[in-house]
Parts: structure tokens; C-alpha cells; sequence
């Protein structure tokens, strides 16, 4: 359901994956223009400040990987944990509001929007799939498991799993659109 991300991947080339995966979404094309706008574009400093934390900490860098924490908190007012890991194609559209736990893994082209929690519960925490859409203010609880394709529509509360290639809506959410396979 989720691909791992390979600790081997080079922070630069997550880095171009994810800026590529912005551009798409922003703007319908990766052109070098769109690609270039999208750097500037709000939440990819979340992103870049994800990714070079990420790399700081597998390079046991701990006090880095604290600093580009600290400093997404701050300027990026997103709050994602040190040992979160989501694959290529991580994009952040909106960063204020953003938190992720630690423990939580994600898949290739995860996409989030503001104000969105993805958060432990009961020490259990969320695992998301390839090609997910969080909208602005949802919520993922607990040990839930979101599948492939998937698209989780604003201010939803996600505290069961849900099937890949569905939409799902409300508090608790529920799927409103196809579930196909995962």
C-alpha cells in the first residue's frame, strides 16, 4: 500500500520530485517556468525544510534536523514529526496549520492542503497511500489506513480506513464516491 521511502533517494532528487509533483498540481504543467514558480509558491518552504530535515536526521545530524524543525514551525507554521516519512511527490499546498506526527507514513504524491492534522492516537498512527488528497482542515486519527487514490474532502474526521481510489466526506467521514481496488 505504501512505498517506503528509499533512504538512498538523495534529498535533492525528493526535493526536484516534490517540486515537480507542485508544479503539476499548481499549474498543470512541470515546465522549468512552472517548476520555478512553484519553489516560490506558499508551502514549499514547509516542504524544503521537511526534506532537509529528513536528510540531517540520516545523516545523524540531530541538532540540523531539530534546527529545519524549529525553523518549518516558526516561519513555515507547520509542525511535521522528525521521523515522518512520506515518498516523492510530497506537496504541501498551504502550509499554516499543517500537523503531522512523527510515526506517520506516507506514500508517493501524498498532497495536503492547510489546516490539516494527521495524528497519533493511542500511539497509533496513520499510514497513508500513493496519490492521496488531504483537503484544507481534515483530520486523520489513529491507526487508519488510507489507500491508493484516494481523496479526503475538506474538514473530514478520518477514524477509520479507507478503501483506495475513494472519496470520503464528514465527521466521521464516510465514502461518498467508488472505492475501486487499493
Amino acid at each position: 500500500m505504501v512505498s517506503t521511502v528509499n533512504s538512498k533517494k538523495s534529498c535533492l532528487s525528493l526535493l526536484r520530485a516534490d517540486i515537480r509533483a507542485k508544479a503539476e498540481w499548481l499549474y498543470e504543467s512541470a515546465s522549468r517556468r512552472n517548476r520555478m514558480k512553484a519553489l516560490f509558491a506558499d508551502g514549499t518552504f514547509s516542504m524544503i525544510m521537511y526534506r532537509l530535515m529528513q536528510a540531517s536526521a540520516r545523516m545523524g545530524l540531530g541538532p540540523f534536523a531539530m534546527l529545519f524543525n524549529k525553523l518549518n514551525s516558526v516561519i513555515g507554521r507547520c509542525v511535521i514529526g522528525r521521523n515522518a516519512e512520506f515518498g516523492p511527490g510530497f506537496v504541501i499546498i498551504h502550509s499554516n496549520g499543517v500537523v503531522i506526527n512523527t510515526s506517520v507514513r506516507g506514500g508517493n504524491n501524498v498532497k495536503i492542503e492547510h489546516q490539516v492534522t494527521i495524528g497519533a492516537e493511542k500511539n497509533e498512527s496513520p499510514v497513508l497511500g500513493d496519490d492521496v488528497f488531504v483537503g484544507c482542515g481534515a483530520k486523520v486519527l489513529g491507526g487508519v489506513r488510507i489507500g491508493n487514490r484516494t481523496k479526503i474532502g475538506a474538514n473530514a474526521v478520518v477514524v477509520d480506513d479507507v478503501p483506495g481510489g475513494a472519496t470520503v466526506v464528514g465527521i466521521p467521514a464516510r465514502v461518498v464516491r467508488g472505492a475501486g481496488p487499493s
